[in-house]
């Protein structure tokens, strides 16, 4: 697997809901206290800090499109999360979101490069062919895809039309993985 070939010349793209937090399926999470890590992600997450040179979350939060929650209570949850995931030694190097609907023709929303394109004017050292999208449904596959990234799947009972490079549990799982050098 390409895994033996990653350092820190990579960058390592990640969904949010569904592969750092739990979804809330039919709605979004627009607090602090509706955002629940999954099961061993803070670790994870600061195991694939030591591993690659920046870690970007991307996510479509059209919530903020239809009204549910303002910028500022995102911000705060993606504060919330960064802070967590320092505390466990991970970094989180920034965050980038769509609030636009879906039903609004933008660029920035997965699977458009839209956050890929932003990131990279951000930080011109990133090479999309030396970076990988971690994401739980097809529009986190095709964004990585779009871009030229290596994907991974985290597992879901999602339908699946877009097949990912690899497909694992969870993001402990691809920790697993990685660790037997698979």
């Amino acid at each position: 697997m390409w895994t033996k070939e990653i350092d820190s010349t990579w960058t390592l793209f990640l969904d949010r809901d569904g592969v750092i937090n739990e979804r809330k399926i039919g709605g979004y999470i627009q607090s602090i206290e509706e955002f629940k890590f999954l099961d061993k992600v803070e670790e994870s997450i600061a195991f694939f800090s030591s591993i690659f040179g920046y870690i970007f979350v991307v996510t479509n939060q059209q919530g903020i499109g239809k009204g549910l929650m303002k910028e500022c209570n995102l911000l705060d949850i993606h504060r919330y999360m960064c802070d967590k995931i320092e505390e466990k030694g991970g970094k989180i190097t920034s965050c980038y979101f769509a609030p636009e609907l879906k039903s609004q023709e933008n660029n920035l929303r997965k699977p458009n490069p839209g956050m890929g394109l932003v990131a990279k004017k951000d930080f011109p050292e990133i090479n999309f062919e030396k970076s990988i999208m971690v994401g739980d449904t097809d529009s986190d596959i095709l964004f990585g895809k779009n871009l030229g990234m290596k994907t991974v799947r985290i597992r879901t009972h999602e339908e699946i039309n877009i097949e990912a490079d690899l497909t694992v549990e969870n993001l402990y799982n691809l920790k697993e993985i990685w660790e037997k050098g698979i």
